[in-house]
């Protein structure tokens, strides 16, 4: 990875920055971004502190305007892009707008992916890593989409869903730029206990699984505390030399390519997604 500049996104804590240690290990200059400026600084500084070479950059993924900056001020200091990791994640207890007028999950984790890539194209002249999470795969629903009808439900919720729609969007960018060079791969990267699970109540979870809440509370510092196994098929993604050219495929937490879930292979979810980040972002 000498000689290489590597994005992340949501890089301050959790998977995006074990993500990024991983990538500064291997010697890439790694871009972090994150919405607090006291964090991004602090993490840049514990990063960079043996030697490699982080910096950091604030921006609120969420908003499309924050996006928009973002992509400017890495245009601003890189002639080149060679990785994007886009990691940042939102899971509110309940439904939220943002400025933009879009739910919150929906425009972290599959609009700021989108849109930031979009921007991004330009400078990129390797890999687009996404990152899913929670429980993907299970069905998209069309009417569904920025959680119109329902946020959670017994087995739903809105993070899951945004998550799969992620893969579907991911997808289609990855048909889209085809034989340009740049490679889109998904990496579902299991459970951690990160800062954002930590602070997640009862009230964040589908109804089914409330009741085992405060148990999972208990055993997940000690199950899932080690960030760096989670982080695994991101760094994987980002810098083998196996998946050189490889393009349109879904990585587990091992690092093995396995089947896309139906719902991402959906042609009618992979048109819906799209046009409606086409709006929304309006590019």
């Amino acid at each position: 990875m000498r000689g290489k500049t590597v994005l992340v996104t949501g890089s301050t804590g959790g998977i995006g920055r074990e993500t990024a240690r991983g990538l500064a290990a291997r010697g890439a200059r790694v871009i972090l971004v994150g919405r607090d400026p006291v964090r991004a600084r602090r993490a840049a500084d514990e990063l960079g502190a043996g030697g490699g070479q982080v910096e950091a950059l604030v921006a609120d993924m969420t908003r499309l305007r924050g996006v928009a900056t973002l992509a400017a001020r890495v245009a601003e200091r890189c002639d080149r892009l060679d990785v994007l990791v886009n990691n940042v994640g939102a899971n509110p207890p309940r439904r939220t707008l943002t400025e933009d007028g879009v739910e919150t999950t929906f425009a972290a984790h599959v609009l700021a992916p989108f849109t930031l890539t979009r921007l991004l194209l330009p400078l990129l002249v390797g890999r687009v890593v996404n990152i899913t999470g929670g429980i993907p795969g299970g069905p998209i629903e069309l009417d569904n989409l920025q959680a119109e009808r329902r946020y959670l439900g017994w087995t739903f919720a809105q993070y899951n869903h945004t998550k799969t729609m992620l893969m579907a969007m991911s997808l289609r960018f990855a048909e889209q730029v085809e034989g340009t060079g740049v490679t889109v791969n998904v990496a579902y990267p299991g459970h951690g206990h990160t800062p954002m699970n930590q602070s997640m109540t009862a009230a964040g979870f589908p109804y089914l699984y409330r009741p085992v809440v405060p148990l999972l509370s208990l055993l997940a510092p000690r199950l899932f505390g080690d960030l760096s196994k989670p982080a695994r098929s991101s760094v994987y993604l980002a810098s083998s030399t196996e998946v050189e050219g490889v393009t349109g495929a879904y990585f587990t937490t091992r690092c093995r390519r396995t089947a896309w879930p139906a719902s991402a292979l959906d042609r009618r979810n992979q048109d819906a997604i799209w046009a409606l980040c086409e709006k929304a972002a309006g590019l």
